[in-house]
């Protein structure tokens, strides 16, 4: 099976997750994990830029990874699923939660 039918279907499943438990616009979070890389972080973080987002980082205790959490209110599920896509697209090596 490969990556992307995978991703598509998660994505398909968090879309109607989103639909059934949510009144659109709403408050959403974002949590990344990325390598502790300053450039990886400002990467996520301008992803979100000009949108209001309340962006919080915590180092894990050895610093080799950086928790990204990031609360902003979107116009509905699409535009959710879509902000994950350009994170993953754009910052190598971003885990999403």
């Amino acid at each position: 099976m490969s990556t992307s039918k995978n991703s598509e279907e998660f994505y398909t499943k968090l879309k109607t997750q989103l639909q059934d438990t949510s009144l659109w616009p709403s408050e959403y979070l974002y949590k990344f994990i990325v390598p502790t890389d300053e450039t990886k972080i400002q990467q996520v973080e301008g992803i979100f830029d000009n949108m209001g987002a309340v962006i919080k980082t915590k180092q894990s205790k050895k610093g080799t990874y950086t928790s990204v959490s990031i609360n902003v209110t979107m116009k509905n599920p699409d535009a959710v699923i879509n902000k994950y896509k350009e994170v993953g697209e754009k910052v190598e090596g971003v885990i999403s939660l």
